[in-house]
Parts: C-alpha cells; structure tokens; sequence
C-alpha cells in the first residue's frame, strides 16, 4: 500500500526519496496508461505550487492528452506548437519562467505562468512529454528540473 511522506529534506534527497517510490510503485507493472497515471499523481502529491501535472503522448504526428491531474487541458497538441509541442519536437527539456514570454504558448489553463516540460524518449523514441504548470512566475529552478529529468529516467525504465 501506498503511503504519502513528507518531503523535509533538501531537494536532491526529496527528489532521491521521490525517485524511488517511483520505482517501487510501477515495479511489475507494464501498462503505460496506469504506469502513468501512478506517476502523475505521485507527482501531484509531491510538488507544491503546481496546479497541472500530467502526461501528453505522441500518436500519429501529434501529442494526444494522457494522465494528469488539474483542470481540464487541451486534448491535442501539433509537434513544434506551444512548449510541449516545441520540447517535443526538439526531443529536450524546455523550461519556461514566464509562458506569456514564450512564442506560440498555449494557454490551457489560464491561471499557468510557468511551466516544465520532459520529453519522453525511449530508445531514442519520442513516447510523449511529462508537463507541469504553475500559477508562479518562476516556479521551477535549473536544479529542480534535472531531478524531474531523473524522474523521467526512472519512469521510462517502466514504459
């Protein structure tokens, strides 16, 4: 059974503690839908000041609204369009501090001001993209986002 931990240490050990839960929770389990599905809400339950996280996968061209928690989104998103659009095209992590800065966003949900976006590659596969909004400006640091780079790599292992 699954049991939520406070999260008290610095951000690596968090991260660290994060990780392995990860692993743990989707070890013998195959299906990318509910391998998904725990992700985003062991994501959900572990960062604060978000308010979406959440899977896009790629299907036929064009990434397609997978698991998440939050609002309502939007259901498809043409490669190279908006930030999951574009990180999923160039196949790398974008982080934006300020998503009315950034060219061609699309505004899903319009309370987001920053947002973080994983792409999903296995085997040099474009699977989709982990996204993750806030309401704050500035919400995910540099280090933050190479430990939720590390959080995918535990994931693909499962996908």
């Amino acid at each position: 059974m699954f049991k939520p931990v406070q999260y008290n240490d610095s951000l690596k050990d968090s991260y660290t503690t994060l990780n392995k839960q990860l692993d743990a929770l989707m070890s013998g389990e195959r299906d990318m839908t509910a391998n998904l599905a725990n992700a985003s809400a062991l994501l959900n339950q572990f960062l604060d000041r978000v308010n979406w996280a959440g899977f896009y996968l790629y299907k036929e061209g064009e990434l397609v609204l997978g698991p998440f928690h939050g609002l309502p989104a939007c259901v498809r998103i043409p490669l190279g369009k908006g930030v999951c659009g574009t990180a999923a095209a160039e196949r790398k992590t974008i982080r934006v501090d300020d998503v009315h800065a950034f060219p061609g966003h699309i505004a899903c949900d319009a309370a987001s001001r920053s947002e973080v976006v994983v792409p999903l590659l296995k085997e040099g596969e474009l699977l989709g993209v982990l996204d993750i909004d806030s309401p704050e400006k500035n919400r995910f640091t540099e280090e933050e986002t190479l430990y939720l780079e590390e959080f995918v790599d535990v994931l693909i292992r499962h996908l």
